[in-house]
């Protein structure tokens, strides 16, 4: 802590967070989580409990005429064994919408991962501080989006002037529900994921359930969807289905639409849009599963491969075609009863001449500025004056 300011220490507290469906209180602090507890307890799946705590397009959001402020945080980073380095997380500052400030925290845990062994080994780290000065004067909103690609425990929140929370701006609500790639795969920052890129770009609040190999079509997060305030939904389904061959189309189809009918029970007229998966070579003929390619991690390159046999979609094992095909068929189907179903085809976000100009540097993941274009492709075709979220700007 510096001595230059006289620091006001403000609890974080639910009313100071957007993006968040819950807050864990830890011995550190607190932990948000983008799942509610009850969905969290019927999970036995540690990816998806390491997914949904790493706290993509959640925010700490007040109003204060602070010049200065300092946020204590716990992070747990993640370290894959033979894999290049992690950068550390980055947190963004936004003054009044726009970007202020960037930094990352020392310290924190640390989850070393073996991929060829299977095996996570938990090393506890000290906490870190983040610090922000030269504020502008006067009143302002101010956000720290957290990092998208590290769980974060809040400790404490300093400012050399009092915080409150910031009014509400009357925007709408987005809730996107993705895999991966909506978290933020490889991204820059937190704010340039492209579902913050495409809300920012509409005016709208995003909450965002893009959960890292964990866009499953499991009950409680349809259910968690249906309990959350929202006013317009996005679901881009597809890519965690392939790559974990999880299901084949027999189950597929009416997982589908029983994640539609829940979510349905609790937003009976909100503009509900299915997003097909964007194009990914290895899988578009190819089932799954995926699997590291251990002769690349040898060289210090993370890339993935697709398992399966293109000869056994015929015993229904999926392929994105397969399950762009079949999403098509089912919006079209109940479309006719429910005129705020929409779909897109991810391929219009992220097609053949996209990956010929920006491949997928693991064969999975977009990069960075694939991130931008999809964002921006996304703002174009769902919040166009025609499009699905038409209006959504209040």
């Amino acid at each position: 802590m510096t001595a230059t300011h006289q620091w006001i220490t403000t609890p974080v507290t639910a009313d100071l967070l957007r993006g968040a469906l819950d807050v864990e209180r830890t011995p550190h602090g607190v932990l948000p989580h983008r799942l509610p507890a009850r969905a969290r307890a019927q999970s036995t799946d540690g990816q998806l409990a390491m997914a949904e705590a790493q706290p993509s397009g959640v925010r700490l959001v007040f109003r204060t005429r602070a010049r200065a402020l300092e946020l204590d945080t716990l992070p747990t980073k993640r370290v894959h064994v033979g894999a290049p380095p992690r950068p550390d997380g980055l947190y963004d500052l936004l003054v009044n919408g726009r970007l202020a400030g960037q930094s990352g925290v020392s310290g924190g845990n640390t989850l070393t991962i073996d991929m060829a062994e299977g095996t996570f080994e938990h090393r506890p780290g000290p906490v870190g501080t983040l610090r922000f000065t030269d504020l502008p004067h006067g009143i302002k909103d101010v956000e720290i989006w957290l990092p998208y690609n590290e769980s974060t425990e809040l400790v404490a929140l300093r400012t050399d002037a009092p915080v409150e929370p910031a009014p509400d701006r009357g925007r709408k609500v987005w809730l996107h529900h993705g895999s991966s790639i909506s978290h933020g795969s490889d991204a820059a920052s937190p704010t340039t994921i492209w579902p913050a890129l495409a809300a920012a770009l509409a005016g709208v609040e995003l909450v965002n359930l893009g959960l890292g190999g964990s866009a499953l079509l499991d009950p409680f997060t349809a259910r968690a969807i249906r309990d959350t305030p929202a006013d317009l939904i996005s679901l881009k389904i597809g890519i965690n289905l392939v790559n974990t061959d999880l299901m084949r189309l027999r189950a597929f189809t009416p997982a589908v639409h029983g994640f539609l009918d829940t979510i349905r029970e609790g937003h009976p007229g909100a503009p509900l849009l299915v997003v097909s998966p964007i194009l990914c070579p290895i899988h578009e003929d190819t089932p799954g599963p995926s699997a590291v390619d251990f002769t690349a991690l040898g060289t210090g390159r993370l890339r993935f491969r697709a398992m399966g046999d293109p000869a056994e979609r015929a015993s229904g094992k999926l392929t994105l075609g397969v399950v762009r095909d079949e999403l098509a068929r089912i919006v079209r189907q109940r479309a006719a009863e429910d005129a705020n179903l929409h779909y897109i085809n991810g391929r219009e976000l992220y097609g053949v001449a996209d990956f010929a100009e920006l491949p997928l540097p693991d064969g999975l993941h977009p990069d960075a500025a694939t991130h931008q274009r999809l964002g921006r492709r996304f703002a174009d075709l769902a919040f166009a004056a025609d499009g699905p979220f038409a209006g959504s700007d209040v």
